[in-house]
């Protein structure tokens, strides 16, 4: 495993080197004995263009070596070239990486360009509309925010935590509709999850503050 990673950092430059002796070995021996080179420069090149070195970036992830996971994503000269659920994943990585650096709209750049692309997993789908949902949350557009999460709901959400966090907002934004069955429709759904996290429990105790007053 660690030899295949090796050979994917270093794809692009083996392949040309692959070339380089291709043609070197066709000007003095003919073509048929460079075919084996020929074949290989063209498979690394075409996989470096189209694949990208994505696999790479799941042991710095594991770490939480950002560095390294930013220094692998700029070695994908050409996005618009890789594979349609490779692209999506790289925006999405993209869009993460944003958002924890807090340019969020990059952020929202890119987990848009992602969420268009649509991903080979509906919980990456998922958990991606849910964090376009709750940017524009942040920005006040309740309008988009519930269609992304509504969007997120119907993909489904991996984790019961992150799904709390989907319902617990879509109560907030039927809170301010005043729509008010709805509203506490969704919190029953919201501590159904169970969710453990300090700060999905302080926002339901929050909401929970005004869901017994409300009529309905």
């Amino acid at each position: 495993m660690k030899f295949y990673n090796i050979i994917i950092k270093y794809r692009f430059w083996l392949s040309l080197l692959a070339l380089v002796l291709a043609i070197t070995v066709n000007i003095t021996s003919g073509f048929w004995p460079s075919f084996v080179l020929y074949f290989i420069g063209v498979i690394g090149l075409a996989s470096h263009f189209f694949i990208g070195p994505l696999r790479l970036i799941q042991a710095p992830m594991e770490a939480g070596n950002m560095q390294e996971v930013e220094k692998i994503l700029n070695t994908v000269w050409y996005p618009g070239l890789l594979y349609k659920p490779v692209r999506s994943t790289y925006y999405t990585i993209k869009g993460n990486m944003a958002m924890m650096n807090q340019d969020f709209d990059a952020a929202e750049k890119h987990l848009k360009m992602s969420s268009a692309l649509g991903s080979p997993m509906p919980e990456a789908e998922g958990a991606n509309k849910l964090q376009l949902g709750m940017m524009s949350m942040q920005k006040g557009d309740l309008k988009q925010g519930e269609s992304y999460i509504r969007a997120a709901i119907r993909a489904g959400i991996a984790d019961k935590e992150s799904e709390a966090v989907a319902f617990i907002s879509m109560c907030q934004i039927f809170m301010n509709k005043r729509e008010f069955r709805a509203a506490k429709d969704y919190f029953r759904k919201a501590k159904a999850c169970k969710p453990k996290s300090k700060q999905v429990l302080d926002q339901i105790k929050e909401v929970e503050k005004y869901i017994s007053r409300m009529p309905g």
